[in-house]
């Protein structure tokens, strides 16, 4: 899954985990793990994230083929969720998945003005994950509604390391679109709508490539574009 951050790939993947029964790898919940229990990756990993860098394409190659030798990946498939980020990090995983290849690219489309809205306002389970905003928070005092953990502003979603990883996206991101493009892989479709608006395109692209057909998502209405 591709897209900029706050497009919602979190909560996609989450969802499409769920419905196809497959793992849900996040490389951004990985590092917070890490970070989280102050492991020598944790440590490094920490001055990136909370300067809103990208983590070195070697380190996020380890992390993924670590997670990847798991038995959970190799019979159903699994969705990523924010690897590969740059094409050094897409030539690595094209080579540690040979001679399985990605079955589809899904890029979220979102305006930028959106995504700042959204992640400025983001609110996050510190323990599971979960994603709450000020306009929607937990129930009880930002506690968190799934696990009880503490709901809390990640560092690395200020303002500032906001756009620093926009910045960062257009520069290292963006040509993996190109890349997958050629391919023949990548689908755009819109990340903007209700979270089931956007699974029903999401969905519809998976369901269709899965029954050999063409995978053109739903056109979002113009009130969404």
């Amino acid at each position: 899954m591709l897209g900029k951050q706050g497009s919602g790939k979190g909560t996609q993947c989450v969802r499409l985990s769920h419905r196809y029964v497959i793992p849900h790898i996040s490389t951004g919940d990985m590092l917070r793990a890490e970070v989280k229990s102050k492991t020598p990756l944790g440590l490094e990993a920490r001055r990136y994230l909370d300067a809103g860098d990208l983590i070195p394409d070697e380190v996020m190659l380890a992390m993924v083929a670590s997670r990847l030798d798991r038995d959970d990946t190799r019979t159903r498939g699994f969705v990523l969720d924010g690897f590969p980020r740059t094409v050094a990090q897409a030539d690595g995983f094209e080579e540690l998945l040979k001679p399985v290849e990605i079955d589809l690219v899904l890029n979220l489309m979102i305006p930028t003005e959106l995504v700042l809205a959204r992640l400025v306002s983001r609110r996050v389970c510190e323990d599971c994950g979960a994603i709450y905003s000020t306009s929607t928070p937990p129930k009880f005092n930002w506690t968190c509604d799934i696990c009880g953990g503490d709901v809390i502003q990640r560092e690395d979603d200020s303002e500032e390391a906001i756009k620093n990883r926009l910045n960062l996206y257009e520069s290292a991101t963006a040509p993996l679109v190109a890349r997958y493009e050629a391919m023949g892989k990548l689908v755009d479709v819109s990340g903007v709508g209700s979270p089931d608006e956007v699974q029903e395109c999401l969905t519809s692209v998976i369901d269709a490539y899965q029954h050999g057909g063409g995978f053109f998502p739903p056109v979002p209405s113009e009130e969404k574009l």
